[in-house]
């Protein structure tokens, strides 16, 4: 139950969030959105895309995307998702209550020395 179960809960907590900020730039397709996210974070965050697919289905069984089927010629068929209304709105709530987390983290663990708090 080390880094491993500890790397994976991160994962999961944050995938979510994850996807629903790079669809708040433009729609895409679940490769694309591991990919990017794996790139962004420069190695520190990554999925397989196919470990995505769950998470894209219940944001759109919740409403908070939405999904269309792209054919282009030479290539297979893609699904890309989009934002919804909704998705917009919890991705705003996500954000801040994920602020307030690393904040917190911050203070207590103080993984970055270099910033004194002043904080009782």
């Amino acid at each position: 139950m080390g880094a491993t179960f500890f790397d994976r809960e991160l994962k999961r907590g944050s995938a979510e969030m994850l996807i629903l900020a790079l669809l708040e730039e433009q729609e895409r397709h679940g490769y694309e959105l591991a990919r990017l996210i794996g790139e962004r974070s420069r190695g520190a965050i990554s999925f397989h895309a196919a470990s995505l697919y769950p998470t894209l289905y219940r944001l759109k069984g919740n409403g908070f995307i939405d999904g269309r089927w792209v054919e282009r010629a030479g290539q297979r068929r893609r699904r890309y998702y989009r934002l919804t209304a909704a998705g917009r709105k919890t991705l705003a709530r996500q954000r801040g209550l994920w602020e307030q987390f690393v904040n917190g983290l911050e203070r207590v663990a103080r993984f970055r020395p270099e910033l004194e708090h002043t904080d009782p």
